[in-house]
């Protein structure tokens, strides 16, 4: 891109994010702490004597002395509750010296506003997390310069995308299919048109990715009916029924996820096959070296045959990465492979591999051949 039209796009992108930014979910009264206050707790002292163990489980209540450094209450110091319900995964044993986010609950009376209890909840992470993010980000633009503040944009805004439209629109009622392919169209446009501005390279990589994307779509509608695979076998999906949205229909979000999950590999190999395809005929041109379109779409699949080796694996790494604990449970129990297949989170995964597989392999020769035929 030229220096303008980088200028122009990051502008652009700014604007992006400050609407989506101001844009509001509709979720934002739906707190779940009400007459309380947020804030961050410097753990002084620890009392245990109330806890139980049973083995691995621990139970109980952990009290702690806590000085509040944030909020109204400010510079108090009073004692902190940390209940714990005996899960590994959820409950925190705090030490002196941790910093902690906090839930204090208050009344406010005539006399004043006085707290009742004070609640730790975890350990405060934002200062390190925004910490990694800097870094993220200042190393993306020092190695890639301008086209790193544009990647740096593409993540923000995709971020945002998914927390201000998709996420809200799912809790609305909306169809989780349609709204899914509208929402990674939108970012999947916006996400290119960073990557090559508005030219043919845009046509190329988006019809591509776009051809992908919905034929695994498409795959996931008809599998996930065929494997029998319920939505509930998403992490956290049946809290949501509890919390009173027992209307959600979570077998078709779970289809809209699988699609999703893949779109980002396909925009990849996308842009990978619309690159080359680009760089061969841009070369040939510059030497005055005739190319004919049978010969940038032979270049552009001898791209997309390399690319498609590593993709599909990457897929299987990215899935299989997050049920190493429950495969490492089959094998300790000793389950046969075929009780293992016919798992439904097993299944399930199977679903997310294979549709986003057979997304990427959709991908590859529809990019080469619109790419050989437009840029050329």
């Amino acid at each position: 891109m030229s220096p303008r039209k980088n200028l122009s796009t990051i502008f652009g992108c700014l604007i992006i994010s400050i609407i989506l930014l101001a844009i509001p979910t509709g979720f934002e009264g739906a707190l779940q702490f009400r007459d309380a206050e947020k804030c961050r707790v410097l753990v002084e002292e620890v009392d245990n004597s109330k806890l139980i163990d049973t083995g691995l489980i621990r139970t109980g209540q952990q009290v702690c002395s806590v000085k509040i450094l944030s909020g109204k209450f400010k510079g108090q110091l009073t004692e902190g509750w940390n209940m714990l319900g005996g899960s590994l995964s959820q409950d925190k044993l705090f030490r002196p010296g941790d910093v902690v986010q906090a839930i204090v609950h208050y009344e406010t009376s005539e006399s004043g506003t006085v707290f009742h209890s004070v609640n730790l909840i975890d350990y405060y992470r934002l200062k390190v997390e925004f910490i990694l993010a800097v870094a993220f980000a200042v190393f993306l633009i020092s190695f890639a310069g301008m086209t790193g503040i544009r990647s740096v944009f593409s993540f923000v805004i995709t971020i945002l995308v998914l927390w201000k439209i998709l996420v809200p629109f799912y809790l609305k009622g909306f169809n989780p299919i349609m709204t899914g392919i509208v929402v990674v169209a939108i970012m999947t446009f916006i996400i290119l048109a960073l990557v090559y501005g508005f030219d043919k390279r845009l046509v190329s990589a988006f019809s591509g990715s776009m051809t992908g994307i919905l034929f695994a779509a498409i795959l996931s509608f008809i599998f996930t009916k065929k494997f029998h695979i319920h939505g509930a076998v998403m992490a956290n999906s049946e809290s949501l029924l509890y919390s009173g949205f027992q209307n959600l229909n979570l077998t078709q979000i779970f289809m809209a996820s699988v699609f999703i999950g893949a779109s980002g590999s396909v925009m990849d190999l996308s842009v990978d096959i619309t690159s080359a395809v680009n760089e061969v005929v841009t070369t040939a041109r510059k030497k005055r070296v005739p190319v004919t379109k049978r010969e940038a779409v032979k270049s552009g699949m001898a791209v997309a045959r390399a690319a498609m080796g590593t993709m599909t694996t990457t897929l299987l790494l990215a899935y299989s990465g997050t049920c190493i604990a429950l495969l490492m449970v089959f094998m300790a129990q000793g389950t046969p492979v075929y009780n293992i297949l016919n798992n439904n989170v097993v299944s399930a995964e199977i679903i997310n591999t294979i549709a986003g597989s057979f997304g990427l392999a959709m991908t590859a020769p529809i990019t080469a051949l619109i790419s050989g035929t437009v840029l050329r």
